[in-house]
């Protein structure tokens, strides 16, 4: 049983939509158009090649993907109805997300990594037509998963199964339940955590996306000629835009890693010329602890790395910056909602390691409520700021300032150089004896120790204080103990009122996709194991 979209525009409500268009950052045009152009314009074009070898050209893709949108068609896809990808990092996530934008579908995109339950809840959040997942994933039965996610829903769902050699696997689950509806305009879908623990749906419209991809092609030099390697899962909003679309986008070649391993993506950048990449803390961190050949330079032909998706410890981007110092290793501010902030080749050395970076063209943030140092809520408009929350309009709306403002939820500041400098999230705010504490300066600290591989400072319940300051490390060797890390805290100048009153270690972290730790979900095995 399928119900019509309601018409609704997005976007058109924006005060600055005119602008956007007459500035070329809202070009009108369709994704799969533009890649067709670049089909037609050279046809053998490499256009991405995976860590199993398997490659593809632009005409392979495009017929690929042509052959797949038969088939979504054939399953009763329409254009406007959303189709949910769980794939890994490999060249049938890009067939998929191509068939997709062929038919004027909705891609929705979720991380290989998602759980059973997760899965789940987004599927019948957006009510999907098609899941297009792999049989197994990791050693889990995702395919497995997916089918159950089909069934459970009551409506009419198709599942497509990918295997490594491309051949596909469908399977159908009946229902007569009325499945959501995405609004018309909307064209991907992608998801960010909230505080009930499951995913909100992030809409954006073409030209919402377009725009993100537009501005880091122009800052960066992206185009067919400077090879992409993405090691992020192109699930993510990271993979998803500064891969996936940004491969389709530019015409450049989308070299992709799956199962991370950091001397393999070493060899892939080498093995492949790559000038561009984005990716999460951890995946920084790894590249520059890895054994790599004395005299041989890391990331050679890497001009940019943008590291983003949780904090960047300023020593860390100092390591990176001493075995890459041809590459352009920066923060990357953003969100799913909408991005971004970077440094540029003009940035000082100062402003690559202790800041986020400057925005965009045309993406204006602006600090609300600031206090007495320039530090308060972050919020960002501009062309590639996303158009709602599927099925939460309410919260959306609550989200926006008067003049379309969108309040990131972020704590920064913005100096008169027009850096922007974070401090950290309002809901990770330790509030001790009535003082607000942003704990992103200690876990800065914390992280330049020798035997911390991973650190996150959180509070801890305290009757008298109301939180009490407390890190909890993943230890590279053994750990230190409480009264070396704050003597280690001392002599980085951290002040006595910020200092940790209780230390835990931990095997690993609760992390998101990109590598973000998930401070509830720590809060809470922390409580479990009390």
């Amino acid at each position: 049983m399928t119900q019509t979209a309601t018409p609704l525009q997005l976007g058109a409500e924006h005060p600055l939509a005119d602008d956007y268009r007459r500035n070329g950052w809202w070009p009108g045009e369709q994704l799969a158009d533009r890649f067709d152009r670049l089909v037609e314009a050279d046809p053998t074009h490499l256009a991405l090649v995976d860590d199993r070898g398997h490659a593809l050209t632009r005409r392979e893709l495009s017929s690929r993907a042509r052959l797949m949108a038969r088939g979504l068609v054939s399953a009763g896809v329409q254009a406007g109805d959303a189709v949910l990808i769980y794939l890994p990092n490999s060249v049938e996530w890009q067939v998929s997300l191509l068939a997709c934008l062929q038919i004027g579908a909705v891609p929705a995109t979720l991380p290989i990594s998602t759980d059973s339950r997760t899965l789940r809840h987004v599927h019948e959040l957006i009510g999907s037509r098609v899941i297009i997942g792999a049989h197994t994933s990791r050693n889990r039965p995702t395919g497995e998963w997916a089918r159950d996610a089909a069934v459970s829903c009551g409506w009419a769902t198709s599942v497509l199964l990918v295997d490594d050699d491309g051949a596909e696997f469908w399977t159908w689950a009946q229902g007569e339940r009325r499945a959501p509806v995405v609004p018309a305009g909307v064209d991907h879908l992608m998801f960010t955590s909230s505080t009930t623990g499951m995913p909100k749906a992030v809409m954006h419209t073409a030209d919402t996306m377009a725009a993100v991809n537009l501005g880091f092609a122009r800052r960066f030099g992206i185009t067919e000629e400077t090879p992409i390697f993405m090691p992020s899962p192109l699930g993510h909003s990271v993979g998803a835009w500064h891969g996936g679309r940004l491969s389709l986008f530019t015409g450049a070649t989308l070299v992709l890693q799956d199962r991370w391993d950091p001397v393999r993506g070493l060899e892939l950048v080498d093995e492949h010329q790559c000038v561009f990449t984005a990716a999460a803390t951890p995946f920084l961190k790894d590249l520059v602890d890895a054994e790599w050949p004395a005299g041989k330079a890391k990331l050679a032909s890497l001009t940019s790395f943008l590291c983003g998706g949780a904090p960047v410890p300023p020593s860390l981007l100092e390591q990176a910056a001493e075995q890459a110092p041809h590459t352009l290793v920066t923060v990357l501010w953003g969100m799913t909602e909408g991005a971004g902030t970077t440094g540029t080749a003009d940035s000082t050395p100062e402003q690559l390691t202790s800041t986020a970076g400057i925005p965009l063209p045309d993406l204006e943030l602006r600090i609300l409520e600031p206090d007495d140092n320039g530090v308060g809520e972050l919020a960002m408009r501009g062309p590639g700021v996303f158009v709602g929350y599927l099925g939460q309009e309410e919260m959306y709306r609550s989200l926006l300032t008067p003049d379309a403002f969108f309040r990131t939820g972020d704590l920064a500041s913005i100096g008169d150089d027009g850096y922007l400098r974070l401090t950290g999230r309002l809901k990770d705010l330790i509030i001790r004896g009535g003082v607000n504490i942003s704990p992103v300066p200690i876990e800065n600290a914390i992280a330049a120790h020798p035997d911390v591989l991973r650190v996150a400072v959180i509070g801890e319940p305290d009757e008298r204080l109301g939180e009490r300051i407390c890190a909890v490390i993943v230890a590279r060797n053994l750990p230190p103990t409480l009264d070396e890390l704050v003597r280690w805290l001392r002599r980085a100048g951290v002040s006595d009122r910020k200092l940790p009153e209780s230390l835990r270690v931990v095997d690993e972290m609760p992390v998101t996709a990109a590598g973000k730790i998930r401070k509830v979900d720590l809060r809470r095995i922390l409580e479990e194991h009390a």
